[in-house]
């Protein structure tokens, strides 16, 4: 059994930091010195690269990932009235920011394999009132575009990325965060893309979008600081946009060891009882999570606690179960597919600096709770 001083941590941004230590400790100095602590030379740097890595040409840090979900809402023009297709197996803050934006969320289940937004709930959920499709690339797992996108388009309506989990996720080639007519990322300190403190990017192809977007996060200002419309006040700040700038240059490879540490997990957990995260097809997962199932999940959790094994749930409850929003009738049709995933899925330890030794000795402890011999 693992100490508990020496546990293995189901996330671990600290040892990201440490890893960038020296580089991240002279951008913040430099930017200390610099004199401009607030949408300076950092955070428009940093836009540039990120809209650049992305592959679209805008992209406007703000406070949050849920207010990039909130302000490109807002700038799509969704609001009083109207009502935005999501999940309810997600964080919170999907639905949160549609009615930050003054919206109606309608809650659509899952697909069993891949947990994202499964396309062919989406004409029951279809009302005079629907203007938008919130998609949820969970876990680093793409969307099924194809058929979100020509839905989108025949019904005339808006399609908003929640990238939160998914930076450096890719469909065909391309990035999430670029099909959509606006995505939001969140630098939350445990994403792929983490910084050390919040953070969050409304991202776009369009220049209208996102000049709506920089007003809105500023007071609706415009030039002169005269509010051309009501705004709010979410700015990402210079020293996070400085640290994020020296993390962007190393995403794709801490996503590559990620997808290794996926791979040996794979491998190893064949045996047990299990079922392993697959990969959609044409798709490159970011592997922010690696989430299994398990009939067993709380048990086999406590085991693993035993060893010295941290793991978390994501998530044990959909929105439409949690008290704020239970009572509220926004699920459009059955959930039961969100609700049977909400009851197994379980989140083993998953960070760039996990060792291959660690991932072993995760895998052996659920051998032994599935009482198969180690391979």
């Amino acid at each position: 059994m693992l100490d508990a001083t020496n546990m293995i941590l189901a996330a671990n941004p600290k040892a990201q930091y440490e890893t960038h230590k020296e580089e991240i400790d002279r951008a913040i100095q430099e930017t200390l010195g610099g004199g401009r602590y607030v949408l300076g030379e950092q955070v428009q740097r940093f836009e540039s690269e990120f809209a650049a890595y992305i592959g679209v040409p805008h992209a406007v840090g703000v406070g949050s990932g849920t207010d990039a979900l909130h302000l490109a809402l807002r700038a799509c023009g969704i609001g009083a009235g109207d009502e935005v297709i999501t999940v309810s197996y997600t964080a919170v803050a999907t639905v949160a920011a549609v009615e930050m934006a003054g919206a109606q969320p309608a809650l659509v289940d899952i697909d069993p394999d891949y947990f994202t937004l499964d396309p062919k709930r989406l004409a029951g959920a279809l009302t005079s009132k629907t203007r938008a499709i919130l998609v949820v690339h969970l876990y680093g797992q793409p969307v099924d575009f194809p058929p979100i996108l020509d839905f989108a388009h025949t019904h005339r309506l808006r399609v908003i990325e929640d990238c939160a989990q998914s930076h450096g996720a890719m469909y065909g080639g391309r990035r999430v965060g670029s099909f959509g007519d606006a995505a939001a990322f969140s630098f939350y300190p445990t994403k792929n893309l983490g910084s050390l403190g919040d953070g969050g990017m409304a991202v776009t192809h369009d220049a209208e979008l996102a000049r709506q977007v920089r007003m809105l996060r500023q007071y609706g200002w415009d030039g002169h600081r005269e509010s051309l419309c009501a705004g709010w006040n979410s700015r990402l700040d210079e020293i996070q946009a400085a640290i994020l700038r020296v993390k962007l240059k190393t995403l794709d490879e801490d996503n590559e060891k990620r997808r290794r540490l996926a791979a040996l997990y794979g491998r190893l957990l064949k045996p047990a009882k299990l079922n392993l995260p697959p990969e959609r097809p044409n798709c490159r997962h970011a592997c922010h999570l690696y989430v299994v199932r398990s009939a067993q999940r709380d048990k086999l959790r406590s085991h693993l606690r035993k060893q010295g094994i941290e793991t978390l749930v994501h998530y044990p409850q959909g929105v439409h179960q949690q008290a704020a929003y239970r009572d509220r009738n926004l699920s459009s049709g059955s959930l039961s597919v969100t609700e049977s995933a909400c009851r197994e899925v379980l989140s083993l330890p998953m960070y760039p600096e996990l060792t291959e030794e660690e991932v072993t000795t995760v895998c052996r402890a659920i051998l032994e709770f599935a009482g198969v011999a180690a391979q």
